[in-house]
C-alpha cells in the first residue's frame, strides 16, 4: 500500500513544506474569490457585459510579468526567499483591503480595477518565481516534483472553492467585501513564513550578484534545445489558451445567460478537473515530453467540444477536463523544467517560464476579448481549443526531431524526459 511518505503526499512529511501548503490554501482560496469577483464587477457592474475590458484586466495583471523579467528572476536567485516573499505577501494583501475599501464605499470605477490590477501584477511578477523555487529550499530536489504537484493541487482545490464562495457572496453582501475577506486571508500564508524552521530549509548556493545576470540566464537558455521548446509551447497554451477568466464569463453571461452563482460554480467546475490532474502528476517521479503532447491535445479537444455543446451543465463538463488537461500540461512542465536547470539558475529560468505563461496572456487577452466580442464567445472558447492543438504539434515536431537526430533512441511515454538537450 501506497503511504503519504512513499505516494502522492510524500512531501508532506516535512514539517515546513505542510506550514506553507497550509497556508498557501488558505491564501489561494481568498485570491480566487477575489479573481471572481473582480472579473464579475468589471463585466456586470461597471461595464455592459464588456468582454474586452475583462481582457484589459487581464492584461493589466500580467503585464508585468513581461515588463520586470530582468529583475524578478534575479531576485529569487539572489534574495533570501522566504524574506522576499514575506515582503510581497503583504504587498499584496494591502492593495487587496485598498480594492475592497474603494468598492465597499461605493467609489470604485473600471478605471481603478485597472491600476490595482497592474500594481497586483507588480507584486506578483518578483512573488511568483521566488514561490515556485522556494518549494526547492523547502523539500530538496528529490520531492521537487511532488511538492510541486501539491502545491498545484492546493491551488486547484482554492479554484474549486473559492469562485463558489465568492458567488454566494457577491450575491448576497456585495464584491467589495469579498475583496476584504482576501485581503485578512493573506494573514495566514505571513503566518506560515513566518513560524517555519528556517534551520531546516535546504541550503542553497548562492550566485554571485554582478550585472547582466538576466542576460546570463537567456544565454543559458538559448544554449538549451529542450527549453526553447518547452518555454515556445508554454508561451501559445498561456497566451491563448489560459485566458480562463474571458472564456468562463463571457459564456456564463452572455450565452447561457447565469448569474454571479453560476458563473462560480462553472469556474469551480474546471477546478475539480484540475484538481484530479494534480494528484495524478504528484504521483509521477518525473514527467516526460509525451505526456504534456498528449494533456494539451485532450485540452484542444476538451474546448473544442465546449465550444458546441448547448447547455451550462455540458460545458462545465468539458471545463473539468479542460482543468485536468491544463493542469496536465502546466505541472508537468514547470516540474520539468525545476529538474532539468542547474540550482543556481532556476530563479531566472523559472522567471522566464512564468513570463511565458502569464506575461504572455496581455497579448492573447484582449485578442481573444476582441474575437468574444465580435463573433460570440463560443468562437473565444474555440482559440482556446487552436491553442491546445498548436502546442501539441510544437511538441510533436521537437519528438520527431529529435528522433530524426538520434535514430537508435526509444522516445515513449515512460523514458522520454525533455532532458538537456544542447542546441
Amino acid at each position: 500500500m501506497t503511504d503519504a511518505s512513499s505516494g502522492a503526499l510524500r512531501s508532506l512529511r516535512n514539517y515546513n513544506f505542510r506550514l506553507w501548503s497550509a497556508g498557501s490554501l488558505t491564501s489561494n482560496v481568498g485570491a480566487w474569490m477575489q479573481r471572481t469577483a473582480q472579473d464579475w464587477l468589471v463585466l456586470t457592474e461597471l461595464t455592459r457585459h464588456d468582454a474586452s475590458a475583462v481582457g484589459l484586466v487581464v492584461a493589466c495583471q500580467f503585464g508585468p510579468q513581461v515588463l520586470l523579467l530582468p529583475w524578478t528572476g534575479s531576485a529569487a536567485d539572489y534574495i533570501d526567499r522566504r524574506k522576499l516573499l514575506l515582503a510581497t505577501q503583504a504587498a499584496m494583501g494591502l492593495l487587496a483591503l485598498g480594492l475592497a475599501i474603494l468598492t465597499i464605499g461605493g467609489w470604485v470605477r473600471t478605471w481603478h480595477v485597472y491600476v490595482f490590477a497592474l500594481l497586483l501584477g507588480c507584486a506578483s511578477a518578483f512573488d511568483a518565481p521566488a514561490r515556485q523555487t522556494f518549494v526547492a529550499d523547502l523539500v530538496g530536489d528529490d520531492d521537487l516534483a511532488n511538492a510541486v504537484a501539491i502545491n498545484s493541487t492546493s491551488a486547484n482545490l482554492a479554484r474549486l472553492v473559492g469562485p463558489a464562495i465568492a458567488g454566494l457572496l457577491i450575491a448576497g453582501i456585495g464584491s467589495g467585501w469579498v475583496f476584504a475577506i482576501n485581503a485578512a486571508s493573506f494573514v495566514a500564508v505571513l503566518l506560515s513564513l513566518a513560524l517555519m524552521r528556517t534551520r531546516d530549509l535546504v541550503a542553497r548556493d548562492r550566485p554571485e550578484r554582478k550585472s547582466g545576470s538576466f542576460v546570463e540566464g537567456l544565454r543559458y537558455v538559448r544554449g538549451r534545445r529542450d527549453l526553447i521548446v518547452l518555454l515556445a509551447m508554454l508561451l501559445v497554451f498561456g497566451a491563448l489558451g489560459m485566458n480562463f477568466p474571458i472564456f468562463i464569463s463571457t459564456m456564463a453571461a452572455s450565452t447561457f445567460h447565469l448569474q454571479a452563482r453560476g458563473f462560480g460554480l462553472l469556474t469551480s467546475a474546471m477546478a475539480i478537473g484540475s484538481i484530479a490532474g494534480a494528484l495524478l502528476a504528484a504521483r509521477r517521479r518525473r514527467p516526460t515530453t509525451a505526456l504534456i503532447i498528449g494533456g494539451a491535445l485532450v485540452f484542444g479537444c476538451a474546448y473544442a467540444t465546449g465550444a458546441v455543446l448547448p447547455t451550462p451543465l455540458l460545458f462545465g463538463a468539458a471545463l473539468a477536463v479542460v482543468g485536468a488537461a491544463s493542469q496536465t500540461v502546466t505541472t508537468s512542465t514547470t516540474s520539468l523544467v525545476q529538474l532539468s536547470t542547474e540550482p543556481q539558475m532556476r530563479g531566472r529560468v523559472m522567471a522566464l517560464l512564468l513570463t511565458i505563461v502569464l506575461g504572455g496572456q496581455p497579448v492573447g487577452a484582449p485578442l481573444v476579448g476582441w474575437i468574444a466580442n465580435q463573433f460570440g464567445p463560443r468562437w473565444g472558447v474555440a482559440v482556446g481549443a487552436a491553442a491546445g492543438f498548436i502546442t501539441a504539434a510544437i511538441g510533436c515536431a521537437y519528438l520527431a526531431l529529435r528522433r530524426r537526430d538520434r535514430p537508435d533512441e526509444t522516445i515513449s511515454s515512460e523514458d522520454a524526459p525533455v532532458g538537456t538537450d544542447q542546441v
